[in-house]
């Protein structure tokens, strides 16, 4: 499986890497003139996915810029907030909008800009636009230096792109090195995807446990911050969508929101655990620092009631893979969030291939043209 993957991110990334880059150009050329980027995804997978594209670009993180306006929303309210200048992407669904859009879909004539992974699994093309995602939001603040100031060079996105160093006023030049840049993290998310799964023996050791404790009658509940929220997203959904009990502990706004402002974010988890899990549970966490407060107290009172827990951490693991915090921890050994949450993504899409089957999965790309 992991073979299937390296060949098909070879595939994709290598067809489309001077697109991409040509792409990201544009949407830089849209957020200097005030345009956004509007998310839209058809089925709950799809949908997390539009949720992790705006919180990567409205949370930069990593590149340590401007946030840029991105919203995820439902299909029915594209129509309300679309206008001219913005840029669609589209999960799942026709990227509609009102003449003057850039729009971004992934079938066949349903946007300006088609991008088609090379796999009929939805497990991977789901992985391939993740990274491709990722990628864009990375990539996109190297056109905005360039044609804010190039005096000025990469300033603290240096580390990530040091070309933009020599000041160089040549947009095709910067280009090729973005789509060079493309290729390279395409190729550095194909390795750490080896090394996350290794030789299988955590994982496949998680999956049985998972698929012990859901065969008895228990379910998952998974939950993270930020990008991982969205990973937690989209595993529910696969479970879910396989028949499997399972509940997403990001999802509900306003129980989230409540206990943030009136008791403190760390208890945005174990707060529900205490209403949800029951012995004969999963916990599922996923934390690309392996050191957040709020999943390190949700572990400790999943422990504290019985359920089995599992945790997908990035970096070197953190407290939670250091005290062993989990009863299952899985490591992608990498200190850059994109890519770890890449390599989480095939983790848990292993995991539901093992657990829930591809029952509602596998009748048509996941990302195929949904109309209405």
């Amino acid at each position: 499986m992991i073979e299937a993957r390296t060949e098909a991110n070879e595939r994709f990334f290598e067809a489309e890497a001077d697109r991409i880059a040509e792409l990201s150009g544009l949407l830089a050329e849209r957020f200097l003139t005030g345009g956004r980027l509007l998310a839209v995804g058809a089925t709950a997978q799809d949908r997390s996915d539009a949720h992790h594209v705006a919180v990567e670009f409205v949370h930069p993180v990593i590149v340590g810029k401007r946030a840029l306006p991105a919203l995820a929303i439902d299909r029915d309210q594209l129509p309300l907030v679309s206008e001219p200048g913005v840029a669609i992407i589209a999960f799942g669904a026709v990227a509609e909008a009102p003449p003057g859009c850039l729009t971004i879909g992934f079938a066949p004539s349903v946007a300006d800009w088609v991008f088609e992974p090379p796999s009929p699994d939805p497990f991977v093309r789901q992985e391939l636009l993740e990274t491709l995602y990722h990628v864009l939001w990375e990539t996109v603040h190297v056109f905005l230096e360039q044609r804010g100031s190039n005096s000025r060079g990469a300033g603290s996105s240096g580390f990530l792109y040091p070309f933009l160093e020599r000041g160089d006023d040549d947009l095709d030049a910067v280009r090729a090195d973005v789509a060079r840049s493309v290729l390279m993290k395409a190729r550095e998310v194909g390795a750490l995807r080896e090394r996350t799964v290794g030789d299988g023996e955590a994982l496949e050791a998680a999956a049985d446990a998972l698929h012990t404790r859901l065969e008895s009658g228990g379910k998952l509940l998974a939950f993270g911050n930020g990008g991982s929220a969205t990973d937690a997203m989209d595993l529910v959904a696969d479970l879910r969508t396989g028949g499997r009990r399972a509940l997403d502990l990001t999802a509900d706004s306003a129980i989230l929101t409540a206990l943030a402002n009136d008791v403190g974010p760390e208890v945005l988890f174990q707060r529900q655990l205490i209403a949800h899990g029951r012995e004969g549970d999963v916990a599922l966490a996923l934390s690309t620092s392996g050191g957040s407060t709020n999943i390190i107290v949700a572990l400790a009172e999943a422990r504290q009631r019985g359920l089995e827990t599992i945790a997908l951490v990035g970096y070197d693991g953190g407290p939670i893979a250091a005290g062993r915090l989990a009863d299952h921890v899985i490591l992608a050994p990498s200190e850059y969030i994109p890519r770890i949450q890449e390599a989480h993504a095939t983790v848990y899409h292993l995991l539901v291939e093992r657990v829930a089957g591809t029952a509602g999965r596998r009748d048509g790309p996941r990302h195929a043209l949904v109309d209405g």
